[in-house]
């Protein structure tokens, strides 16, 4: 019975909020406000969008895209708006033109750079290992084999 408690409390908890989450709406507007907002950065928190940072300036930035929205811009002009003030810094992903070509390719030059100088530092530790004797070994004597045995015994 306690099993069946549990169970039902957990399918309670997991799948309500999903059922009243459709009660609260988002209207076209807010989703537009959200979509523009995750793609520009806050310049108090600088890791986070403008969506997520809880900073008044971030706050006062998603209310600047809802008044330009209200007012029929489109996503570029807003974007463009944003840029014109703060520049490529203000981006989540910066452009791909110019210097920054750098910050999207240097990562995987740096990749092929390190693998390149791990190679050579594995062809050098495999021409150091010593090789194995070219003899044959030589078969163990009886007193060598005794010995053996008896050391294997103890």
């Amino acid at each position: 019975m306690m099993i069946r408690a549990a169970l039902l409390l957990l399918i309670l908890f997991t799948f309500l909020p999903s059922v009243f989450a459709d009660e609260v709406g988002e209207t076209a507007l807010d989703v537009q406000v959200r979509e523009i907002a995750k793609t520009l950065r806050c310049t108090v928190c600088q890791t986070e969008n403008i969506w997520e940072s809880g900073a008044p300036l971030a706050k006062q930035m998603r209310d600047a895209i809802r008044e330009r929205l209200e007012l029929g811009q489109t996503e570029p002009e807003i974007r463009a708006y944003f840029l014109s003030r703060y520049g490529d810094y203000i981006l989540m992903e910066p452009p791909k033109h110019g210097v920054n070509w750098l910050i999207w390719v240097a990562p995987f030059i740096l990749l092929l750079v390190g693998g390149f100088f791990l190679y050579k530092e594995v062809v050098h530790w495999v021409k150091d290992t010593p090789t194995p004797p070219t003899q044959p070994l030589q078969p163990l004597d009886d007193q060598a084999r005794k010995r053996l045995e008896r050391e294997l015994e103890s």
